[in-house]
């Protein structure tokens, strides 16, 4: 009866890890559009934050910009949004409490945040890392926009 129990709580937790989460998503013709990269005008920045691990791809996992919920990530998503230039606080839910970072946004440029999915005690946690341009661009090409 043990083994039992323990081969269904593995099987769930791989179900969880891997299994695909959905959330709302924008139409294609605004994905394409956003995939060109433009500068956005200098009294605004544009931040691109996106999610394409692996590992989680079941799970959901909340964004927050400036203490506001901007939506939920899925494996291969993105968000965008512009921001006025100055400091920011960028959050993502993790297990026990949002990991959070501060960005320093540049007037008339984007800015490129990955989210990526780690293993946790009960659930996968989330973490928040600043790429750099080309290597997000390229990453950026295998999400699609969520809304």
């Amino acid at each position: 009866m043990q083994n039992r129990f323990k081969l269904f709580v593995t099987a769930l937790g791989l179900a969880v890890l891997t299994g695909c989460a959905s959330v709302p998503m924008d139409t294609p013709s605004a994905d394409a559009a956003l995939k060109s990269f433009s500068a956005p005008a200098a009294d605004q920045a544009g931040l691109y934050i996106y999610r394409d691990s692996f590992a989680g791809q079941g799970l959901k996992k909340t964004l927050k910009v400036d203490g506001e919920v901007i939506g939920e990530t899925a494996n291969r998503t993105y968000f965008y949004r512009l921001v006025s230039p100055g400091n920011h606080v960028i959050a993502t839910e993790s297990e026990f409490s949002d990991n959070a970072i501060n960005l320093l946004a540049v007037g008339g440029q984007n800015h490129y945040l990955r989210q990526s999915i780690k293993m946790g005690v009960f659930v996968g946690g989330a973490k928040l890392s600043v790429m750099p341009e080309a290597t997000a661009q390229a990453h950026l090409q295998k999400c699609e926009l969520a809304k």
